[in-house]
Parts: C-alpha cells; sequence; structure tokens
C-alpha cells in the first residue's frame, strides 16, 4: 500500500512539474554520460596526438555503442516493465526482472570480452581506423574493454534507477565519474604523458565511480527490493522486459551500423578525395560525439517521462499520455532547432573546441568540418524526432512500433542512400545521405504515430462508454 501511494503522483501531478522533476536529471544524466568520450577526444585533439588521436578515439567509439545497446536494451526494458506495472499496481515480479538483467548483463559482457580481445586489431580497421591511427586506437581500446562489465552494468543500472523514481540519483551517479575523467584527463595526458593510456585510464576510473554510486542505491530502492531469490534467472518478467527493450537495442546497433557503414565509404572515397583517408574519418568522429549531446538531450526528456507515460498508460489515464506526448514533441523541436542554427551558423566553431590537424592539411580539414556540420546535421530536428517517437512506443508497450520507427531511417534508408549516393556524387554523396534518409523516415514515423493515438482514442471511447 505504501509503495501504491508512493507513485500515484504519476497520475495527478500536473504533467510540466512532472517534467521538470524527472527530465532534467536524466538530461543531465545522459548529457555526463556522453561527456566520457567528449572529454577524452577534446583532451586528446588538443594534444600531441591532434587529428589521429581524434580518429583512434572514433573508430573506439563505435565499439562503446555495441556495450551500451546491450546494457540499454536490458536496462530499458526492466524500466519499462517495472513502470508498466506499477500502473497496473502489480509488482510482485519487478525484484526478479531486475536481478535476472543484472546477471543476464553481465554474461554478455563477458561473452563481448572473450570476442573483441582476440580481434581487436581486425574489427578496429573494419570501422576505419588506417595504418596510421591503428596503434593508437589499440592502445585507447585494450583498457576500455576490460572495464566492460563494469560499464555496461552502471548503465543498465542507472535505467532502473530512473525508472525507480530517482531520476536525480542516477544523474548523480554519471556526474561523479565524469567529473573524475575530466579531472584525470589532462593529469594523464599532459602531466604524466601517458597519450592515449591515460585517455583510457582517466574514462575507466570514471567509470568505476559511476558504477559504485550505482550500486549504492540498490540498497536504498523505492519500489522493490532486491533479495538473493532475486538473481535466481524468471524468465517470464525478464522475457517480457527484453521485448519492451528490443528498440533500445535495435537504436543502437543501428548507429553500430551506420558507423561501420560510414566509416568504410569514408575510407574508400577520402582516398578517392583531396581529403585522403583520415580527414573524413577524424571531423565524422567529431561530428559522432557533438550529434550524441544532441540526441542525448531528446532521449533525456523521453526516458525521464517514461515512468510517468507507463504510470499512465497502465491506469488508462490516455490524456495524460497524449499530453506527454506534445510536451516531448515541443521540446525535441525547439532544442534541436537551436542546434540546427548553431551547425549551420558556426561549424568552424564546433569542430574547432576538439583542436587543430597536427598531421594532415589544415584548409582541407576545416572545409570538410564545415560541410560535414552543414550537410550531415541538416535535419537534425527530423532524426532526433524519429528517435524521441521510438523510445516513446517503447514506454506505451509498442515495440514493433519502436522497431520499425528505428530501423526506417538507419537501415531501410541511409544504409541504401549511403552506399549508392557516392557513385555520382563521391564523397559529398555519404554527407547528403543523411538528410534525405531523414526525410523519408520522418514521413513514416509520422504514419505510425497518428495510427498508435487513433487506437489509443478507439481505447479511450470504448472506456468512456
Amino acid at each position: 500500500m505504501e509503495e501504491q501511494k508512493s507513485e500515484n503522483f504519476l497520475g495527478t501531478q500536473k504533467i510540466s512539474k512532472l517534467m521538470l522533476k524527472f527530465c532534467i536529471p536524466c538530461v543531465l544524466s545522459l548529457l555526463v554520460s556522453a561527456l566520457y568520450n567528449i572529454v577524452d577526444q577534446i583532451f586528446v585533439g588538443n594534444s600531441e596526438l591532434s587529428d589521429l588521436g581524434n580518429a583512434a578515439t572514433g573508430v573506439v567509439f563505435p565499439i562503446f555503442i555495441i556495450a551500451q545497446a546491450f546494457a540499454w536494451w536490458i536496462g530499458d526494458g526492466s524500466a519499462a516493465y517495472l513502470n508498466i506495472h506499477q500502473g497496473k499496481n502489480d509488482t510482485q515480479n519487478t525484484h526478479r526482472c531486475v536481478g535476472t538483467g543484472m546477471i543476464a548483463t553481465l554474461l554478455v559482457s563477458v561473452i563481448l570480452l572473450a570476442i573483441f580481445y582476440p580481434l581487436k586489431t581486425q574489427i578496429l580497421m573494419m570501422f576505419g581506423a588506417s595504418e596510421n591511427s591503428i596503434g593508437y586506437a589499440v592502445e585507447y581500446f585494450n583498457i576500455i574493454l576490460g572495464f566492460f562489465p563494469i560499464y555496461m552494468l552502471s548503465n543498465m543500472i542507472n535505467a532502473v534507477v530512473r525508472a525507480d523514481g530517482s531520476p536525480a540519483w542516477s544523474m548523480f551517479s554519471m556526474l561523479a565519474g565524469a567529473i573524475v575523467n575530466i579531472i584525470l584527463d589532462p593529469v594523464f595526458i599532459y602531466a604524466c604523458h601517458w597519450g592515449m593510456a591515460g585517455a583510457a585510464w582517466a574514462t575507466v576510473i570514471g567509470q568505476v565511480v559511476s558504477f559504485v554510486v550505482s550500486i549504492v542505491y540498490l540498497f536504498r530502492t523505492k519500489t522493490f527490493r532486491l533479495k538473493l531469490k532475486s538473481f535466481i534467472p524468471h524468465f517470464k518478467s525478464f522475457g517480457e522486459a527484453i521485448k519492451l527493450g528490443l528498440s533500445s537495442f535495435i537504436t543502437q546497433m543501428t548507429i553500430v551500423i551506420i558507423s561501420l557503414v560510414c566509416n568504410i565509404m569514408l575510407k574508400k572515397y577520402g582516398a578517392l578525395s583531396a581529403y585522403g583517408e583520415d580527414i573524413p574519418i577524424a571531423i565524422i568522429a567529431i561530428e559522432s560525439k557533438v550529434f550524441t549531446v544532441v540526441v542525448n538531450i531528446v532521449v533525456g526528456i523521453v526516458l525521464g517521462c517514461q515512468p510517468i507515460i507507463g504510470y499512465n498508460l497502465g491506469a488508462q489515464n490516455y490524456d495524460r499520455v497524449k499530453k506527454l506526448y506534445r510536451n516531448i514533441m515541443l521540446s525535441t523541436v525547439v532544442i534541436t532547432l537551436l542546434f540546427t542554427i548553431l551547425f549551420e551558423a558556426a561549424p568552424s566553431a564546433v569542430v574547432g573546441i576538439f583542436g587543430a590537424p597536427k598531421f594532415s592539411d589544415p584548409e582541407l580539414y576545416w572545409e570538410f568540418g564545415r560541410k560535414t556540420f552543414r550537410i550531415f546535421l541538416m535535419l537534425v530536428v527530423f532524426t532526433c524526432t524519429i528517435k524521441a517517437s521510438s523510445i516513446f512506443f517503447q514506454a506505451v508497450g509498442k515495440p514493433v512500433f519502436a522497431v520499425l520507427a528505428s530501423l526506417i531511417r538507419d537501415i531501410v534508408c541511409f544504409i541504401p542512400l549511403i552506399t549508392t549516393l557516392p557513385l555520382g556524387l563521391g564523397i559529398d554523396g555519404i554527407l547528403w545521405s543523411a538528410p534525405i534518409a531523414d526525410a523519408l523516415a520522418m514521413a513514416v514515423t509520422a504514419g505510425l504515430t497518428v495510427a498508435y493515438f487513433a487506437k489509443l482514442n478507439k481505447l479511450q471511447k470504448a472506456i468512456a462508454q
């Protein structure tokens, strides 16, 4: 009864007030998460490692996303399960779902370690490392990889912490690790002259700090209590969670696929252009990190709303669900339009944060940087709207819609475009593939949204009768 009362405010309190309470900590938490990679790249890019160091961290970045994909699949699915069953006042198996999720995350991390360690050089070359940058990439990757279990468990647990009604704790967990990372990066890279190894050690020490803070929360949860029997696999609840979190996995893995294909094409057509192999890879690495900041703000808003959406859907408060979606979309459009103005008006300033080139032609480097931000991110408002809609569909228990929204943009549209447009446009075709894919996928996502809310309106009318 006490747990039920503690969650009732999700169905009664003013939506704008709830969004501020839940979204701001979640957005800050995910922004801090993005800082882990960005801070490394900024310090590396401004050191003697310069643009080759940026290229090296760029080819390791997709490996981070693979680990995050599995962690978010399990974590976001467990979080959605937790919230939907709170709204139904059915929380009997939530602790078993979380415990099983933690065991599954640990097992997956060990499997990834066993796959990546012996194949690291081949994998990094596949993701775009050149003969010039592969040494730096391997040095960085060797250290990062050893801490995958901690990194993945921390991400998985943080999703559950947010769903448990404690977004501020999740934010504090990420913030504590990021502060440690920011402090140690200049010490290890500049003072100790550890180079790529210094950037890697600063990152993993920060991850350990975040992990410890997340684990501490599990002893003070609000809506469930972990026990020894929680860690005995409960396949019924976990199976439901896996279905709910599938779109998170697909969304993240499509980022990996895009990075792989994009880097392959950049390497191929870069070598045929005046830019060479390393400039396009280094610039796209910067673009990926900057885009992560933008998309994490939007994702943070939707994930912050997930407990509110799940509870109200379970409680059949459909008007509140519709209002939440409208507020999410309005926030997404306003934020992404502001970033679009920045990318179109001052791309060199954004690229310049990550240092000046040392090993490449400066004029060509800045030229490709301006071109990338102005073209590739031209319709970032559509990109983020599609991602926000996908996560919303996940929160309301529509995994098929969520998966479709993710796949349409990245797999169905972007991959064919990025592999065909360069045949006629050269390396510029790679850049134009993104806005064209955004426009096509936005039309499909709009159709899915209309279909979902039409069905929701029918349910609402049926209940009213």
